[in-house]
């Protein structure tokens, strides 16, 4: 997989996660994809300082992305 195809896969991630996190007031945008194995996001609007915020990145996004992008070995919040 290029490193085109790999940011259309967590594009796609994102868009399946991204109606989850707006109904509860929030948004998340990809910042970068590191040595194709680490997605870099920045969690916005309501995510920004939730308490539950590393616990969506981990279980939700993560989990998410790597479904598409198996490759990708860790997911970071970029504040």
């Amino acid at each position: 997989m290029t490193s085109e195809e790999l940011k259309i896969k967590v594009e796609l991630a994102l868009e399946e996660i991204r109606p989850f996190l707006q109904s509860d007031g929030g948004d998340i945008s990809l910042v970068s994809i590191d040595n194709d194995t680490t997605v870099k996001v920045k969690l916005e609007g309501a995510c920004v300082g939730c308490s539950v915020n590393q616990m969506t990145l981990k279980s939700g996004v993560e989990m998410t992305i790597k479904k598409y992008a198996p490759q990708i070995e860790e997911v970071l919040n970029i504040e």
